[in-house]
């Protein structure tokens, strides 16, 4: 029986051209198949089991295909041991996933390593994907599982004096079931001491035949670290030997935090997981829970998406390209671009009824319909905004002093970026044509005319701002195609699941009047199964992966966000630079801490 299901499973695969050459046949061929136990998710790619003794020859194999898997998409834990519905899930105590993508064949594969208790140990895949390092110490930290051969296991979010492992199932997730907190004056010179860097723990020399090496400090609260970032830099002179990024500042455990709220109740603290995305973060979250709902949301309500959608995403591209120019050196556009992105906020407004964090997607839908005049103020703006963006353009981008400032500048080239899990723009400028909207549409994207700028073939400073530029234009394109294109229709799914549920149907039947009343009090409740949603963010690809296990609320959540693994590309990108190269380029990355950290 499990075969048949298998079979049918590969079949059904088979029937989509992108799975053509398909993975899992490959590795079938190549490896006793005993060794794979296929799991049946609502993710649209598959997902295998296998045990911790193979997976180095999996990942190596998947690694050196001709078509290789290059790129180490996620990397995280699951805690197993609560878990109820395990249909098609091997019996274990934790797991840990392994997210692998082939971008130039727009393909996935999602391996799992079923571990217990008594042996919390797996291989490091440090030598293979030098991107793994920081994956590997957080899943380390979060759950108390051994990457063996780590060069560096140790806790990258928690401060280094953090006792337990929060994701586990068995730690308290709400701060008052802990014992009162009391900073006595030994604690706080323990702690002090903790920070203190020391170059001989990262392996770092004091100096050489010729110099002694200054190690500084930038940040954690610097204006040019964009948020409470540190990064410790070994400088000989003012060239950068070497630095060690430190995050973790931000850390509010947004992951541990959905095992505690209801499916709905959760919205909010997506749109604070990158606060200057909006609703564009929403969406992922919403579109995997729908997945797990069956729900098929109404025409109106995906071209309402996209549009709430495009608006963050100029809003965000405007404060990154004006605050990237004011690194450099000039200060007049982020005064202007802060206007203008006050008017995108009044658009906002005058739509969801708040500005930065509306949470105003739901599930099934959105919170209402839009309002009269949304067309006229859309419309006002649309034939506003063009002029200022080529004055940015005149007045900033063509200007000589930020071209040599920028040009060649922490540059890096496309197997790099794939190497180190860059997406977005960075990628982009490479030569890389992907876009989740067009390889990948969601939320009626294929249903849109607009075009994805890419770079030349290598991405620095100077191609990622230029981009973005580009890609504000890209998204006014949509922007008008939902103003004159916007279907009619209902703003909400006719489903059970919905958030909340119609009001009107609840005085027709006392079904419906239990269903809202339940939906409302205790929220809606999943059927157990897994989903996946990817979604082209402001600042790269942003993914939710969503284990329900038939409750109230979500078993597992993992947002894998782009900026994470933004910031750990940065020491091999800027070493042998000069420290001023070093703030170019972190303007030039496009993040925000609270999406490195979660």
């Amino acid at each position: 029986m499990k075969n048949k299901i298998i079979n049918d499973r590969i079949k059904k695969f088979k029937d989509k051209k992108k799975y053509d050459n398909l993975i899992i046949e490959k590795l079938y061929k190549n490896f006793d198949q005993k060794i794979f136990k296929f799991q049946l998710t609502l993710i649209n790619f598959p997902v295998l089991w296998i045990e911790s003794e193979d997976l180095l020859k999996v990942a190596t194999y998947l690694a050196n295909l001709s078509d290789p898997y290059i790129t180490l998409f996620d990397l995280h834990g699951i805690d197993e041991r609560l878990r109820k519905n395990r249909k098609n899930v091997p019996i274990c105590d934790f797991s840990v996933f392994y997210h692998f993508i082939s971008f130039e064949k727009n393909l996935d594969i999602l391996i799992k390593v079923s571990l217990f208790k008594e042996k919390l140990s797996i291989p490091t895949l440090t030598k293979l994907f030098v991107n793994a390092n920081w994956y590997e110490r957080e899943t380390w930290e979060m759950f108390g599982i051994d990457f063996v051969g780590h060069p560096h296991l140790t806790r990258i979010l928690m401060p280094v004096t953090w006792e337990g492992h929060p994701l586990r199932k068995d730690y308290p997730a709400r701060a008052t079931e802990f014992k009162n907190y009391q900073l006595t004056e030994e604690k706080e010179e323990r702690e002090s001491k903790a920070l203190r860097f020391s170059p001989e723990f990262w392996g770092m020399k004091r100096k050489n035949s010729h110099s002694d090496f200054m190690f500084l400090n930038l940040g954690p609260n610097h204006p040019s670290s964009h948020g409470a970032f540190r990064i410790v830099l070994q400088l000989d002179g003012e060239k950068i030997v070497d630095c060690v990024p430190d995050i973790g500042y931000h850390h509010r455990g947004a992951e541990k935090m959905a095992e505690r709220q209801t499916w709905h109740n959760y919205i909010p603290y997506t749109d604070r997981v990158e606060y200057l995305g909006g609703c564009v973060n929403e969406m992922p979250y919403i579109l995997a829970v729908e997945k797990l709902a069956n729900i098929k949301v109404p025409e109106r309500v995906k071209c309402i998406r996209v549009m709430l959608s495009e608006l963050f995403r100029i809003n965000s591209h405007l404060l990154y390209i004006s605050t990237f120019i004011q690194d450099v050196g000039s200060m007049t556009p982020v005064f202007l671009a802060f206007t203008d992105r006050q008017k995108i906020y009044d658009i906002i407004e005058f739509i969801t009824g708040a500005r930065m964090h509306p949470a105003w997607f739901r599930i099934g839908g959105v919170a209402y319909d839009l309002p009269n005049g949304w067309d006229k103020i859309l419309s006002k703006f649309l034939n506003w905004i063009p002029k200022r963006l080529k004055f940015y353009t005149d007045m900033a981008l063509k200007n000589s002093i930020l071209i040599s400032r920028s040009k060649g500048v922490a540059s890096y080239n496309k197997d790099q970026a794939l190497d180190w899990g860059v997406t977005g723009a960075g990628l982009r400028a490479t030569g890389v044509e992907f876009d989740v909207r067009k390889k990948r549409p969601y939320s009626g994207y294929s249903n849109f005319d607009f075009e994805i700028p890419i770079g030349n073939g290598v991405s620095d400073c100077y191609s990622r701002v230029t981009l973005k530029m580009e890609e504000i234009f890209q998204s006014l394109r949509i922007l008008k195609q939902c103003l004159n294109n916007m279907p009619n229709g209902s703003f909400k799914a006719e489903h059970p699941l919905t958030t909340p549920p119609l009001k009107k149907n609840t005085l027709k039947d006392i079904e419906s009047m239990i269903t809202h009343f339940l939906q409302m009090s205790w929220g809606p409740i999943m059927p157990p199964n897994e989903s996946f949603q990817m979604i082209e963010a402001t600042k790269g690809i942003n993914s939710y992966y969503l284990i329900s296990d038939g409750d109230s609320m979500s078993y597992r959540t993992r947002i894998r966000t782009p900026s994470f693994a933004h910031l750990q590309q940065i020491p091999s990108v800027i070493k042998g630079s000069l420290l001023s190269d070093l703030i170019t380029y972190l303007g030039s990355i496009d993040f925000v801490m609270s999406d490195v950290d979660r």
